[in-house]
């Protein structure tokens, strides 16, 4: 439902009075919700589906079924804090991972990420860990942005920009496997301040991309980029479902928009109900998905662009090799070349997570539970542009062997796998533009907020941060 007047209450359906009504109950609109309750206004979130969170959802495995396990989003960033504050707004303990860092994994060969970078771009390209990814080449090329004038700069995506400063192998082996793992898109989708904020600007000041680098992780706070949450990051949604008012399975059919928030300043949603119909009367209307925004005035419906599809496979099996943590917290894939004679079968998995020994809490858990030598990993497939067949566990315990150095086959003792169709959409420039735009003109609409991560972009961080900011502005 998207057009103008359409979908009006039925006539014969008495709207209940409502302070808000929040439609989409992933972890956007649980946020806005939120925030209005803790101002003492009742809020209504109305969910399509069965269940909330969105891509934020827990499982447990059917051998271990008290040992909870992220089947979506299972880290956050730290940047802005607003996640942290969430967590402790709702009695939740915030947990640092394990220092071991992360590793990549390009043209066959595994390397651990350098360490000073932002998306993989790194801030010394002649260091010694830049030179074990990409090999004297890659080095003595990406050594050269720090000469080159600048005008040999592009900023048409953040591809654009590396290659014109650091050259392909940089790009390719790095910056591809960080940065389009992240975002489950080619680095010629990636809008560069959409993806890496002030960086665009840095680049334009010091004339430097490695300097550029440089100066935004000098000024970002100390200590690990991520955290996650005793329990799973899933503990938010069940934390925020718990206190407030969610209906699940309710799917606006109609918003009542014969004027931007009707002649009485009051809008009219309606929603149809596994019991029937149901409508709301609210002057608060947060609208945190996608497919159901009413048009605001002189502003073009807004239709997301969409993601890949992904596949995450959780594995639970038994490898006392993995004590140790050999590829520390995970693993980055870049884009591998199609399989042909005489080639190994590339890895299909775009991202290894060693679970355990990323969270200690479930390491402990999952001690607890099993035993020693028991571990969880997480492989995560997708990408735009290409098919995204469900991993068998044959071909994901091969990924996962490949990636670890460890050789998995027959055991794994549990899998559980979990789809998300669409994903989030690419933070391409035009749809970032897009996205200004409708923002722009929603925010001119009284009584009227959007949010969720259609808008706000990838990442729990940039949601929860969208979201509160969204709803302070509604009276």
């Amino acid at each position: 439902m998207t057009g103008e007047g359409a979908g009006r209450p039925a006539q014969d359906v008495d709207a209940v009075d409502v302070d808000a009504v929040v439609v989409g109950a992933g972890i956007g609109g649980l946020t806005a919700a939120w925030e209005l309750d803790r101002r003492g206004l009742r809020a209504v979130v109305l969910e399509a589906t069965g269940r909330a969170g969105g891509p934020v959802r827990g499982g447990a495995f059917e051998s271990l079924p008290g040992v909870p396990v992220d089947l979506g989003a299972e880290s956050f960033a730290v940047r802005g804090g607003a996640v942290e504050e969430l967590a402790e707004e709702l009695g939740l303990r915030v947990e640092a991972p394990a220092a071991l860092g992360a590793w990549g994994f390009a043209a066959g060969r595994a390397f651990p990420l350098p360490a000073a970078g932002i998306l993989g771009i790194p801030s010394r390209p002649w260091a010694a860990d830049v030179r074990r990814a990409v090999g004297w080449p890659g080095v003595l090329r990406g050594s050269l942005d720090r000469v080159l004038p600048r005008r040999r700069t592009s900023f048409d995506d953040l591809g654009a920009l590396v290659r014109s400063r650091m050259g392909r192998r940089v790009t390719d082996r790095l910056v591809a496997a960080v940065a389009a793992g992240v975002h489950s898109a080619p680095l010629d989708r990636l809008d560069v301040e959409a993806v890496a904020p002030g960086l665009r600007r840095a680049v334009e000041d010091s004339g430097s991309l490695s300097r550029a680098v440089s100066g935004l992780r000098a000024a970002a706070p100390p200590g690990a980029a991520v955290r996650g949450i005793d329990g799973g990051v899933h503990s938010l949604v069940d934390g925020l479902v718990d206190r407030l008012d969610v209906r699940a399975r309710h799917v606006v059919t109609g918003i009542d928009t014969a004027s931007p928030a009707g002649a009485d300043g009051v809008w009219v949603i309606t929603a149809q109900t596994p019991g029937g119909t149901a409508a709301f009367r609210t002057s608060r209307l947060v609208v945190a998905t996608a497919g159901v925004a009413p048009p605001p005035p002189r502003a073009r419906p807004l239709v997301p662009e969409r993601g890949a599809d992904i596949w995450l496979a959780a594995l639970l099996v038994e490898a006392r090799e993995l004590d140790s943590a050999p590829r520390g917290t995970g693993m980055l894939v870049a884009p591998g070349r199609a399989p042909s004679a005489g080639r190994p079968r590339p890895v299909r998995a775009k991202a290894l997570t060693h679970t355990t020994a990323k969270w200690p809490w479930l390491a402990a858990r999952v001690r607890a539970a099993a035993g020693p030598g028991t571990h969880v990993i997480r492989l995560s497939y997708g990408r735009i542009g290409e098919p995204t067949p469900e991993p068998t566990r044959e071909e994901a315990a091969r990924d996962a062997s490949a990636l670890l150095g460890v050789d998995l086959t027959g055991r794994v003792r549990d899998v559980l796998t979990q789809r998300w169709d669409g994903a989030l959409p690419p933070p391409t420039p035009a749809y970032r533009a897009r996205v200004r735009e409708f923002l722009d003109a929603a925010g001119q609409v009284p009584g009227l907020a959007v949010t969720g991560g259609w808008v706000a972009g990838t990442g729990l961080a940039a949601v929860v941060a969208h979201a509160r900011a969204a709803v302070a502005r509604l009276p």
